[in-house]
């Protein structure tokens, strides 16, 4: 079996996760790095930089092991509807608050497939809502209003 590495998925993913990764590291390579017990602000994206490293070049070397190739097309529904959901939600949050954000984006993501079904998509949006408020304003205590003039600050 050839190696093809056009066509080649974990190839790709190998080499996008070194690619941000060393990208990550030149970045924090001007903060003080600090040690293991008095971590400055560069400790955490250099170490977690270096691990991605690490997990790219192994994912790149099962990319070129098993030489799995790209399966189906692409779609153009889900390159325009996934940012615009992530940029729909970064206004909302701005100007709305937390929990109409995530009402609309859940749906509005959801768009980008083809198998839309309104039960199962008001009952993740329900939930993801719930989980979110619940482990990032309530457990990490962030400071998001939960619908702006209404709940929160």
């Amino acid at each position: 079996m050839k190696f093809d590495w056009r066509n080649n998925r974990d190839f790709f993913a190998g080499l996008m996760y070194i690619g941000i990764g060393a990208v990550a590291w030149l970045i924090a390579r001007d903060y003080p790095f600090g040690s293991a017990l008095r971590m400055g602000p560069g400790y955490f994206p250099t170490v977690l930089s270096g691990i991605m490293i690490v997990f790219g070049i192994y994912v790149l070397m099962l990319g070129v092991r098993n030489n799995e190739k790209f399966e189906g097309n692409w779609s153009i529904r889900a390159l325009i509807v996934l940012p615009l959901s992530t940029v729909v939600f970064g206004w909302l949050m701005e100007e709305v608050g937390f929990i109409p954000a995530m009402l609309a984006l859940i749906p509005l993501s959801a768009a980008a497939g083809k198998d839309f079904k309104w039960l199962e998509i008001l009952l993740l949006t329900i939930g993801l809502t719930i989980f979110c408020w619940a482990g990032f304003i309530y457990g990490l205590g962030l400071p998001y209003p939960l619908i702006k003039g209404v709940w929160g600050y």
